[in-house]
């Protein structure tokens, strides 16, 4: 027990640390050219999402030497570098894809609590339910749940007559620069991936009726500004049950899908259009190797631009060598 506190202190104290850390390689490109700064003047205002999918408790980043995700990722740099961000864009919401637990040692012994003080302690705003969640099972995932400072959500698994009823909301509402955001979350088929015990109680249902339901809720009752999905589902789907594509071509009115499940690295999202509205389908790897960052340039209630790049977290060379 008292290694397990002073575990926990430790990794507080880096993250502590890491708000004042170095800064990361290219973070002069985050200062898009004729952006933010454009932004501010008239009546224009920018408001960035930035995200993260499939991190699978990945705390620490990959060591250093061969690979191909030698020395990436990791917790530390994604506070330092979401730090940056939000100095420069003060509208910005930090949400996450699903599958944040099972990959290292860090669930296999804290099962989930770590991960979600770690998501806590960055600012998370919400993420969605992935299959990996499951993986302590429901009493496992509620127990780390409490240690949770930001929003569960998913709108097409029905909790009801568990101990997460309360707990795991279909959506949720920000005010953001003035403008209302509407967050929902979509989780995969769980038949196949989890097992039955793990997840007794739990209904899965159709993620395409379920995203047209939130979607009419946040747009028309809700009267949101912007709407995000986040899913669990895989860029192009699992066995036969629709993906992040699919819900992009079949559901209008969704100005953003977080994807997640298929560890699926984009440079640049897929741009759907429905008229004069598109929605945008991004993916960013897995365990944290990347930072997503979608920047909407609002104007009189409306999406006028969207831009976004996938940031890879990786020390500078300086960096590296110092240490």
């Amino acid at each position: 027990m008292n290694s397990r506190r002073r575990f926990l202190k430790q990794s507080a104290a880096a993250l502590a640390w890491a708000g004042g850390g170095s800064l990361l390689a290219g973070l002069t490109d985050l200062d898009w050219p004729g952006g933010i700064r454009r932004a501010w003047a008239g009546d224009e205002t920018v408001i960035t999402i930035l995200h993260t999918n499939d991190v699978h408790s990945r705390i620490d980043p990959f060591p250093e030497g061969k690979g191909r995700n030698a020395g990436l990722g990791g917790a530390s740099r994604r506070a330092t570098l979401v730090r940056r961000i939000r100095a420069q864009s003060p509208h910005t919401l930090l949400v996450d894809g699903g599958d944040v637990f099972q990959g290292t040692p860090y669930f296999n012994l804290y099962h989930g609590e770590v991960d979600f003080r770690v998501m806590s302690a960055l600012g998370y705003t919400a993420m969605t339910i992935g299959n990996h969640e499951f993986d302590a099972g429901l009493d496992g995932l509620a127990a780390a749940a409490e240690h949770a400072d930001f929003d569960l959500l998913s709108a097409n698994y029905d909790f009801r007559g568990t101990r997460l009823a309360d707990r795991v909301r279909p959506y949720t509402l920000r005010e953001v620069g003035g403008y209302r955001v509407g967050l929902f979350g979509l989780g995969v088929a769980l038949e196949g991936l989890v097992a039955a015990p793990l997840c007794r109680g739990v209904t899965y249902s159709d993620p395409v009726a379920a995203a047209r339901r939130m979607t009419e809720l946040l747009r028309t009752e809700k009267r949101c500004d912007l709407v995000v999905c986040l899913s669990h589902l895989g860029n192009r789907g699992y066995a036969g049950h629709p993906g992040e594509q699919d819900v992009a071509r079949q559901v209008s009115g969704i100005d953003l899908i977080v994807g997640g499940h298929s560890h699926t690295f984009m440079d640049e999202p897929t741009r759907v259009r429905h008229g004069s509205r598109e929605t945008l389908v991004f993916q960013v790897g897995w365990a944290g190797i990347n930072l997503g960052r979608v920047d909407f340039h609002m104007q009189r209630g409306e999406v006028r631009e969207a831009r976004a790049a996938a940031i890879p977290l990786r020390l500078r060379e300086d960096e590296g060598a110092a240490a």
